[in-house]
């Protein structure tokens, strides 16, 4: 056979695998666990099936990083289909049941009457550390959020003036609050003893602090329901934070040295707004700068390019689009609200934008818009970005 199209349904413990032929007749369908061995069992069925085989799949997570792996190792041409891609295209065909082999054999048609899917490809083991640590930050910072939020919706309910007094995402008052709950136990501390005990935890200001904290125990003599044991989670969230804290800092310092080992790093950084953090993350998004072929096709991948949206009479509609890499959104628009504490051109076209009649979020869409064009033409140049210094006035 000349030709075939063997679409893979991935799941944690076992695949599906269908291939068809092509006119779309199902050449053999089959289970296949996820183990190596079995998974190069039915490579070389898939070789010996036709002389051009492409590889579809679904997933290009963990559980499908074996095949992945093992299919790209052996040289095979491997697409990914979104798993939303499959869910539609299941419509499109005979049927309402559900099975592991019905969306295996629809990945396979899809694969098989499709040219525009995108080819997997083995990523540098630079890139690859890149994405676990971005991605295992992510998850951090999420969890450094939630907790936040869960420990002053406790306080508001046991020690409000507490609450309103500081900002508990920096270290001094999670310090605080490690030592000290309730306004009780503030007030008979006292200043020289609360502020004797944050200076030995090293924390900021503590004179500062230990005045705030004895300003809300005075103004609050009644104790609510339920103080004890709040004060009990409190402080165990607060232990909790300040070590997820020196575990993101630790983290950080870890992506940084890693992300300066990438040949393109000072060119990332040369933008104004991009750290190393941020720049990671756009690493671990776009694979390899080869990948992106032009501006535009950057900014469509990072969401920042509108799609048409018209029909009969509504012509030059357009909207904002629904599938994009989010992880690259963020990029663009956390380095662009970055550089607007700087001035330059940044700032000047932010400024522009606004004067212009733009909202503030239309302005910083339009930063992030431009700042793509000019990431990329300096990634595509081989040059660190330089402001050009104004004109003076004569």
């Amino acid at each position: 056979m000349e030709r075939a199209w063997i679409g893979i349904d991935a799941g944690k413990s076992a695949h599906h695998a269908t291939a068809v032929d092509d006119g779309g007749q199902v050449i053999w369908s089959q289970r296949v666990a996820n183990d190596q061995a079995a998974i190069e069992e039915l490579i070389g069925k898939g070789l010996r099936t036709a002389e051009n085989v492409t590889w579809a799949i679904d997933l290009a997570g963990s559980p499908a990083a074996l095949a992945i792996a093992l299919l790209l190792s052996a040289g095979q041409r491997l697409v990914y289909m979104p798993g939303r891609t499959v869910h539609r295209m299941s419509g499109a065909f005979r049927g309402e049941g559900k099975t592991d082999a019905k969306d295996a054999w629809v990945i396979a048609e899809t694969a098989r009457l499709r040219r525009d899917l995108a080819a997997l490809s083995i990523k540098p083991e630079l890139i690859a550390e890149l994405a676990v640590l971005t991605a295992h930050r992510a998850d951090l910072t999420t969890d450094w959020t939630r907790t936040i939020t869960r420990l002053r919706d406790y306080l508001t309910g046991t020690f409000p003036a507490l609450e309103k007094a500081f900002n508990f995402a920096k270290r001094g008052p999670l310090i605080l609050l490690e030592l000290f709950q309730t306004p009780q136990a503030i007030r008979d501390a006292g200043r020289e003893e609360i502020t004797a005990q944050l200076k030995a935890r090293q924390a900021r200001k503590a004179t500062i602090l230990a005045n705030k904290a004895l300003a809300a125990a005075e103004a609050q003599t009644v104790t609510l329901p339920g103080q004890n044991a709040t004060a009990r989670l409190i402080q165990q969230m607060a232990s909790y934070l300040l070590a997820l804290h020196r575990r993101i800092q630790e983290l950080d310092n870890e992506i940084a040295e890693l992300f300066e080992q990438h040949p393109q790093a000072p060119i990332i950084l040369s933008m104004p707004g991009m750290g190393p953090v941020l720049g990671a993350e756009f690493l671990a998004a776009i694979g390899d700068t080869g990948n992106v072929r032009d501006a535009d096709h950057l900014a469509a991948f990072a969401g920042l390019a509108p799609v048409p949206r018209e029909s009969g009479r509504r012509v030059g509609v357009m909207r904002r689009p629904k599938h994009y890499s989010r992880t690259l959104r963020r990029v663009f628009y956390m380095s662009a609200l970055t550089s607007l504490k700087f001035a330059g051109p940044n700032r000047e076209y932010f400024d522009r934008k606004r004067a212009e009649g733009r909202k503030p979020r239309q302005a910083l869409i339009a930063l992030a818009r431009r700042r793509v064009d000019v990431l990329w033409a300096l990634l595509r140049d081989h040059r660190c970005f330089q402001p050009v210094a104004p004109t003076p006035a004569t």
